[in-house]
């Protein structure tokens, strides 16, 4: 009697495992699916919204016209206070001997002359590629800028070049190498000879005459540190104006 009394309670306080089960599926079914139509369906309205693309069109539009509304600002303030503070000057094409390629868009230009029977002397020089200090730079005070220029010496297609590799500082010139190779540039790393400061004195002197008498002289830095200066202003107005010319392209 008492273990059929033990056996009716138990079954009346057990739940009912399946009907438990069956109850909770159908507590979460609607969450699942409001869960789904929030992170499925949402999204998938606003691509089917015109409104939503054209206001998010709209905007982006209007910061792309605001940003570059200030950089063509900026470039027109910039171009206009360089022109006006210190304008170039038209680049000559000529000095002494030598006729001036100004090789616009570029940071070189190219000097040629013909030179007694057969010689043909081309210059090479940069735009300014370096610079020391005079004085304590940190102050405020000056510097001298530098020059590159490379000197070549042709005599006839059949033979070697004499090349000058050189310094122009403002009042003067400085040999750096001095070698000789073929009409086409040298590939590789061919044996150059030593600093020029390494040969005999006498050498270096009469080497420098070498150029004085071909119109590399002392007066030719000062004429092409003048010329880059000008060319300087040149190209960086140019640039300006080509970056602006581009912005305003639509």
């Amino acid at each position: 009697m008492a273990h059929r009394l033990i056996r009716s309670l138990r079954r009346r306080t057990t739940p009912n495992v399946s009907s438990y089960f069956h109850s909770q599926t159908l507590i979460q079914q609607p969450l699942l699916s409001f869960h789904h139509f929030i992170h499925e369906k949402q999204p998938f309205t606003h691509k089917l919204n015109p409104l939503y693309e054209q206001r998010r069109n709209y905007i982006a539009e209007m910061r792309k016209s605001a940003f570059e509304g200030n950089i063509l600002r900026l470039l027109r303030n910039e171009i206009q206070y360089e022109l006006e503070r210190s304008p170039p000057t038209q680049p000559v094409q000529e000095f002494d001997s030598f006729k001036v390629d100004e090789r616009p868009g570029e940071q070189w230009i190219r000097l040629s002359r013909k030179f007694g029977e057969n010689e043909e002397i081309r210059v090479e020089v940069t735009m300014f590629d370096n610079f020391i200090p005079v004085g304590d730079v940190a102050k405020g005070e000056d510097v001298q800028l530098h020059i590159t220029m490379i000197v070549d010496v042709f005599k006839g297609e059949s033979s070697d070049v004499l090349e000058f590799v050189c310094s122009a500082w403002p009042d003067s010139i400085e040999i750096q190498k001095v070698f000789t190779r073929g009409h086409e540039r040298m590939a590789g790393h061919p044996y150059l000879g030593p600093g020029f400061k390494e040969l005999d004195e006498e050498l270096q002197n009469l080497l420098y005459e070498f150029l004085e008498t071909r119109g590399i002289t002392d007066d030719l830095a000062t004429f092409l540190h003048g010329y880059m200066k000008n060319k300087d202003k040149i190209e960086f107005t140019r640039w300006m104006g080509n970056v602006k010319s581009f912005i305003e392209n639509k």
